[in-house]
């Protein structure tokens, strides 16, 4: 199971911290990271996070969007700054495990001009 949550509106420019914490038996992850889906589009890949701490961003949220992990908790985290219109979205989390993946339940991010 993941739970996602931090999602909330916001002025363009603000920042959002997303949180998505793993819970029940998944043993093995590989990866962690975030999705997300605008109205009317597809849902794209926004950041992974690897056990080892290897990070890869959508071209669109470099320099402003940071991943991290504690693996300890089993938990992902998105800090968004510099907020614009056009990462109003659902974010969804993601967890790869060596036997299966796991999605989030998706939380909302609104940003407004």
């Amino acid at each position: 199971q993941l739970q996602a949550s931090g999602g909330g509106l916001v002025q363009a420019g603000g920042s959002l911290r997303l949180s998505c914490a793993a819970s029940g038996s998944i043993f093995s992850i590989n990866a962690m990271g975030w999705y997300r889906q605008a109205p009317g589009k597809q849902r794209e890949l926004v950041a992974t996070i690897t056990s080892g701490i290897i990070t890869n961003y959508a071209d669109s949220v470099k320099g402003r969007f940071t991943i991290s992990r504690d693996n300890a908790k089993n938990t992902v985290y998105l800090q968004m700054n510099s907020l614009k219109p056009e990462d109003t979205a659902v974010y969804y989390c993601k967890l790869w495990a060596t036997t299966k993946d796991y999605w989030g339940q998706g939380t909302l991010v609104t940003v407004s001009s």
